[in-house]
């Protein structure tokens, strides 16, 4: 689930935050991004967990209308569809998604505003509506509205941001807001992969496929430390170009982290760990600071000894 692109943005992150605490030693900062990397894949499983909370509240919504039309004698004929989804019931009975809920201790009681908020959305939205009364509804309309709930509802919901904040404090968690639209898509990929016959014990999508990745985060970010010096005077050397009151703090951990695999991981495409700084410094600093950063590396990058770059073509997007 986790890639190199979001394993990079946790890294940059760490580091901020490693730099701002001076007592705190690398060891500590490779902590912290495991953490981090766990704390990810907890807002994967919330998401998810989201469909049986969903699920619960429409059921109990509807057994309070039930018991309003008893007392005022009105006939009341449920809709169940929605309580009966053949997807919302794979999750709810899915082994994994279990345990990994109670092992952890999570759960959405912080956060019944954004559940409440997005039933209301849910019952007046055009899909919700369609999908409920239409003569018959098979499990790709079951995968289909809920797939629709999660990117067109959770994903825009105004609720939904500070509910993130208040499991956060409550959980004890980190950077579920700033993650929150990448796991989202992660969730929509899982949703997709499920099957009619898809049993408890369907996988769900593991923290990283493979080890490969967990060990290029934590190298990157003790690489980024151990050689800090040697890569700020590599950018100290070309800001007589530029207006050194534009160098950001961000910006100037965005290039170490850059320097640190461009230098140490010379399997990886240099345009490939370009791009992906130069779109990290569009999400995370400035509004220009991405062009700033990208004139910076292509200035140390044409300048580096041909023979540690043999391999790399230098081909920056200005």
């Amino acid at each position: 689930m986790i890639n190199r692109t979001l394993v990079r943005t946790k890294v940059v992150q760490t580091l901020f935050a490693y730099y701002n605490d001076p007592g705190k030693t690398p060891m500590a900062a490779k902590k912290d991004l495991l953490r981090s990397f766990s704390d990810t894949y907890s807002l994967y499983m919330m998401l998810l967990d989201f469909v049986n909370v969903l699920t619960r509240y429409a059921e109990e919504q509807q057994e309070e209308a039930k018991a309003r039309a008893k007392v005022t004698h009105r006939e009341y004929i449920p809709n169940r569809r929605f309580i009966d989804n053949k997807f919302a019931g794979q999750i709810f009975y899915n082994r994994t998604l279990r345990a990994y809920m109670e092992e952890q201790h999570l759960s959405w009681d912080a956060g019944m505003s954004a559940v409440q908020a997005v039933y209301k959305r849910l019952t007046e939205s055009p899909f919700y509506k369609e999908y409920m009364s239409a003569p018959k509804a098979g499990y790709d309309d079951d995968k289909r509205v809920w797939r629709k709930i999660l990117s067109d509802l959770v994903a825009t919901d105004d609720s939904v941001e500070p509910a993130l904040e208040e499991m956060e404090v409550a959980l004890d968690t980190n950077h579920w807001t700033t993650d929150y639209d990448v796991v989202i898509s992660y969730v929509v990929k899982t949703i997709k992969r499920f099957k009619e016959n898809s049993a408890a014990d369907e996988k769900l999508l593991p923290m990283f496929e493979t080890e490969e990745e967990l060990n290029f985060g934590t190298e990157l970010l003790l690489k980024a430390i151990e050689h800090k010096d040697e890569y700020a005077k590599m950018v100290a050397q070309y800001l007589r170009n530029w207006d050194a009151g534009r160098l950001a703090y961000m910006d100037t951990i965005i290039m170490q982290v850059a320097l640190a695999e461009i230098l140490n991981f010379q399997d990886i495409a240099l345009e490939v760990s370009l791009n992906e700084y130069l779109e990290i410094a569009k999400e995370y600093s400035g509004e220009k600071s991405h062009i700033f950063i990208n004139g910076i590396l292509d200035e140390i990058l044409k300048n580096i000894e041909q023979g540690e770059m043999a391999h790399k073509t230098v081909n920056m997007h200005k």
